[in-house]
């Protein structure tokens, strides 16, 4: 699913950088949902890029399910961020019992809240897209990825998932500051109950070349998939980021 794909005017889309337009969602709509995919067919590359007892960030956290899940599955410390202060507060109030997890009403343009290097690992599901969605966007998206860069250790990782494909991301991604990516894809969530097998290997990296020109011809024009990027602050091998964190 993207964003506007249920029915969304190009008047909504936009609406989609603002808080009054989630506070207003987040209102009515009150059982939780996730984005594009849920933990569960994320976890396997989620484990080989982060270790449980890293300090990870979700931003655009909303009503997901997401993060209790990754605790469910041994993470240790989960701190989410959303820019509606009627979904921060109910998630604080659902999740008052769970020490490992954290809310915070926080702008992601704008994350003062943390000091630099603060954290591991910071995961994105549709947040840039909601960003993209909106006015002002580029500049905006500049100052989400300069502020998850800043917050990020060095070779620490930010985890995007997107319906953005290379030729509409990647250099959005260089041009915000020094990653090493990696792009991995799955395909788009399956129905709970559809018994489809998955045609991508998830934690098999696609080759990208500069401008990502080489994906089309991987994954073939319109695939119905998510793209994952992987991007690691600073410019090292993956192989290296593997071994710096004793994840092989």
């Amino acid at each position: 699913m993207t964003f506007g794909s249920i029915g969304s005017t190009s008047q909504q889309q936009q609406a989609y950088g603002e808080a009054s337009y989630w506070d207003k969602r987040y209102s009515q709509e009150t059982g939780p949902f996730d984005w594009y995919q849920k933990y569960h067919s994320l976890s396997p590359l989620l484990r080989l890029y982060i270790s449980p007892h890293h300090r990870v960030l979700v931003v655009g956290c909303g009503n997901s399910a997401f993060s209790e899940d990754m605790v469910n599955d041994g993470f240790e410390d989960v701190v989410n961020s959303d820019i509606s202060s009627v979904v921060i507060e109910a998630m604080q109030t659902k999740y008052s019992h769970l020490p490992q997890m954290k809310y915070m009403k926080m702008d992601v343009r704008d994350m003062n809240a943390f000091q630099g290097g603060f954290f591991d690992a910071v995961i994105d599901k549709g947040t840039l897209d909601s960003i993209l969605c909106g006015h002002n966007s580029r500049e905006n998206a500049i100052k989400m990825l300069g502020e998850v860069e800043r917050v990020l250790k060095n070779k620490g990782v930010y985890i995007l998932i997107t319906y953005g494909a290379p030729s509409h991301r990647l250099h959005l991604l260089r041009d915000s500051g020094s990653w090493t990516v990696t792009l991995h894809v799955i395909d788009k969530l399956l129905t709970d109950k559809s018994s489809g097998s998955r045609q991508w290997d998830l934690t098999s990296p696609i080759p990208l070349e500069d401008g990502g020109s080489s994906v089309d011809s991987v994954l073939g024009k319109n695939p119905e998939i998510h793209y994952i990027y992987v991007c690691i602050k600073g410019q090292f091998s993956i192989l290296f980021f593997l071994l710096f964190w004793n994840l092989i």
